[in-house]
């Protein structure tokens, strides 16, 4: 548990030093995402040695005391976390067009890091409050990093976040005046029957779906996302949105009764299928470049939603692995897609999805990494997409009256395809004469081709990874 403690205490306590000095900045932070990755790593060996592990800060007990629970789902997002923070930062730090080297980027992405770190131990309602509406002041803050042009959506994902953060809160206050306790463990002894219960959950449902942009309250997503600088573009979509997607699974597989979670599982699935579709009509439509990968973002979040929602109705544990799949996989090539995309339009000059005609002549890398990581969100295979997509598609196919969940994953994936080959043709296109002055970053396309890579060698680890998560305690 040491391990996991440190991948909170690093960013948390360089932030609070970069707050009074700033000196070297990008490279303090790139030191101290270096050793939170070994921390998380080392996390993630302990679990699998020891087991899951338990902590109460402070010595207090329940109810009083603030618990940590390192499982092996949250020693995994510790290391994904730290991961593609890593790559962010060392983007942000060498990049040429980066508008976050000598920002309020590096303070703030520590304490993003942070938020991040205690979310995934934290096992309590309320400090599960606490860590949203950090994350979400957080990334307000480095939406605002763009300037002026980006305070419009800033502005209303900064509303819209509270305004979930009071929904989710005002379920928390129910919830504590029935039971009186607000550990997840603990309330998981309770019966959820009564009428307030459910509505607490409901509420709390409502305010983690505006938070994570899940179809169909989304609107704020793809303005927000688009106008922020390309390294925060990358961590919003890859990590932001999946904290409260997290705290929504734990509430509904480990507190609603079986009677509410296959009534809500529906709603969700069926939320995810119009997810699928909404957003990938979007994403083929926008002519801007990040809007486009802004809105994949909210069509592949509908696979999540719909994992999440038929593991709740057919009470199937062994979705977990598809759900799960689908948040690495997706944050992988989400990372790629944006830095190569914020790459490819600030050197190009334009944010005109037209812009990219002849990108394979003029930027091959960048569009070679665009290319590798949407082919994993259409799930091509071996990539980890493919991987997430056959695990949920095994117990779809196993039975002919699930044809229609399918027929709607198949829909997803031709959207999926629409949007990626739209630019893909484009940047085949003859390009105009290259000035001459034409010189792209070569080691920033490099940047945004690694994690592509990573998402595309998920298969490589396949069978033990497949065979390790069907075997955690779910």
């Amino acid at each position: 548990m040491n391990a996991a403690l440190l991948v909170l205490v690093l960013p948390l306590s360089c932030a609070l030093w970069l707050l009074l000095l700033q000196r070297r900045a990008a490279w303090l932070v790139l030191l101290v995402n270096a050793l939170t990755l070994l921390a998380a790593l080392q996390a993630l060996r302990s679990v699998l040695q020891q087991g899951s592990q338990h902590l109460q800060l402070g010595g207090w007990d329940s109810p009083l005391g603030i618990g940590f629970s390192l499982t092996p789902l949250s020693a995994l997002l510790l290391v994904f976390s730290a991961l593609l923070h890593l790559l962010v930062s060392v983007y942000a730090a060498r990049s040429r067009h980066s508008q976050t080297r000598d920002s309020d980027f590096w303070p703030l992405s520590c304490l993003l890091q942070a938020s991040l770190a205690a979310l995934w131990l934290s096992t309590d309602l309320f400090n599960w409050y606490v860590t949203l509406e950090l994350l979400g002041l957080v990334a307000v803050a480095l939406i605002i990093i763009a300037g002026p042009r980006a305070h419009a959506a800033a502005l209303r994902y900064l509303l819209l976040s509270l305004a979930a953060s009071l929904c989710y809160l005002l379920g928390v206050a129910l919830i504590y005046g029935e039971f009186g306790v607000l550990d997840i463990a603990r309330l998981g002894e309770y019966p959820f029957d009564s009428r307030s219960s459910r509505v607490a959950l409901w509420l709390m449902t409502l305010g983690l779906m505006l938070k994570a942009a899940l179809w169909p309250l989304h609107q704020w997503l793809p303005a927000a996302h688009a106008s922020a600088p390309t390294s925060v573009s990358a961590l919003l979509s890859a990590l932001v949105v999946k904290g409260p997607l997290f705290i929504l699974w734990m509430l509904w597989s480990r507190l609603a009764p079986a009677d509410a979670a296959q009534q809500a599982g529906l709603l969700f699935a069926l939320a995810g299928v119009a997810a699928l579709l909404a957003g990938g009509w979007a994403a083929m439509r926008t002519p801007w470049l990040k809007t486009l990968v802004a809105y994949s973002t909210v069509a592949q979040l509908g696979y999540a939603l719909l994992a999440l929602g038929l593991l709740l109705h057919w009470q199937d544990p062994g979705l977990s692995v598809a759900l799960w799949l689908f948040v690495l996989a997706h944050g992988l090539a989400k990372v790629s897609m944006f830095l190569a995309a914020g790459e490819m339009q600030a050197t190009l000059g334009s944010r005109r999805v037209l812009a990219l005609k002849g990108a394979t002549q003029t930027m091959p890398l960048a569009m070679f990494a665009f290319t590798l990581a949407g082919a994993s969100l259409i799930g091509l295979p071996p990539s980890g997409g493919f991987l997430a997509k056959w695990v949920l598609l095994m117990p779809l196919l196993a039975e002919p009256q699930h044809w229609p969940w399918a027929l709607a994953v198949l829909l997803g994936t031709l959207a999926s395809a629409a949007y990626v080959f739209r630019v893909v043709v484009l940047s085949f296109d003859r390009a105009e004469p290259i000035p001459a002055d034409f010189s792209p970053d070569r080691f920033a396309q490099w940047l945004a081709m690694l994690p592509a890579l990573v998402v595309w060698g998920l298969a490589l680890i396949a069978e033990p990874l497949l065979r390790w998560l069907q075997e955690v305690p779910w």
